[in-house]
């Protein structure tokens, strides 16, 4: 899989003010934790984005955003937003502040 160098870019400037994010290689791509917690990723198969088990079914009634499938076995908790989705600046913004909320609530690794 290969990097998504525009769709990082994306991200970390909508993630420039979030403090104690930590950015790293994984899945094939890029990936921002929070205090150890895995919070959005960035692939060439689109952006991965951590909403919380029941959490996500509002994004899964955008357009372009589907169940994360990893290994044939859906994540949940997950969605994969593709370009259409996380190029709509409010839907991408959006996806990044719930996921945001659902990652602060967990306690620090």
């Amino acid at each position: 899989m290969a990097r998504d160098r525009g769709l990082e870019a994306l991200l970390r400037e909508d993630l420039a003010a979030a403090c104690g994010l930590t950015e790293k290689p994984m899945f094939g791509g890029w990936a921002w934790l929070l205090r150890g917690h895995l919070l959005v990723g960035a692939r060439d198969d689109g952006m991965l984005v951590r909403l919380g088990k029941d959490r996500d079914e509002w994004a899964l009634a955008q357009a372009d955003i589907a169940p994360m499938i990893s290994r044939g076995r859906r994540m949940s908790g997950w969605v994969r937003a593709g370009p259409n989705a996380f190029g709509d600046d409010a839907v991408r913004r959006k996806l990044i502040d719930m996921a945001l909320i659902f990652v602060r609530s967990l306690p620090a690794r």
